[in-house]
Formats: structure tokens, sequence, C-alpha cells
């Protein structure tokens, strides 16, 4: 029960982040000021490429434990690839955004690092 727990609330943490990156789009390439056409294209895919990541892995764990159940070996490997996926791209963010003044962006690979390690605990419990 406890590992079933821990995977709805790391997949719903992490689902709810990649939607918060997605909203503030607009805001978020405006706050960059003046700058090219294509940095600004480029600047708005990326940031909704990272929360569609997020949405993705947060729905994938979602549908995979509710549809094979929480403890099939298929979704103990989707828990833990996840949770592997959602370290790399905190130790990204760690060593590239996390470095700038924006708030959001310092704490990004706190929340990816907990919804990992949410998805690691139910994979084991």
């Amino acid at each position: 029960m406890i590992g079933l727990i821990a995977v709805i609330v790391g997949s719903a943490i992490i689902l709810a982040w990649g939607a918060a990156h997605i909203v503030p789009v607009r805001s978020v390439v405006k706050g960059f000021g003046e700058i090219s056409s294509d940095n600004r294209r480029i600047i708005t895919m990326e940031w909704i490429s990272e929360g569609l990541t997020l949405c993705f892995i947060g729905v994938l764990v979602l549908l995979v434990c509710l549809w094979a159940g929480a403890n099939h070996p298929a979704s103990i490997l989707v828990y833990r690839s996840s949770a592997v996926m959602l370290l790399v791209m905190a130790g990204l963010t760690l060593f590239t955004g996390a470095k700038t003044s924006m708030a959001p962006i310092k704490i990004c690979p706190i929340v990816k690092t907990t919804a990992a390690a949410l998805l690691l605990v139910g994979s084991i419990a």
C-alpha cells in the first residue's frame, strides 16, 4: 500500500510540475527581454518540451500502475526507468538552469529528485 501511494504521489507531483512548465511559457519567454525571433522560438520549444516530457512521465507511470497493477514487473520497470530519467533531468537542471536567478528553476532539481525518490520507493515497497 505504501508503494502504491508513493507511486501515485510521485507521478502526480511530476505531472503537476510539467503542467507548471507549460502554463507560463509566454511570460517566461518575455522574461528574457529583447531576443531574436529564433531564440524566442527555441526557448518556447524547449520550455514546452520539458513540460510535456514531465507530463508524459507522470501519465505513463499512472497508466501503467492502473492498467498492469502496482507490483507488476512491467510497472516496476516503468517506475525505475522514469526515476532514472527524472534524476538525469534533475542533474541537467542542477548544472545549468539552477545557476540562474529564477526561483522555480532553482527548486526544479529538488522537485524532480523527490518525484524520482517516490517512484523508487514505490518500486521496492
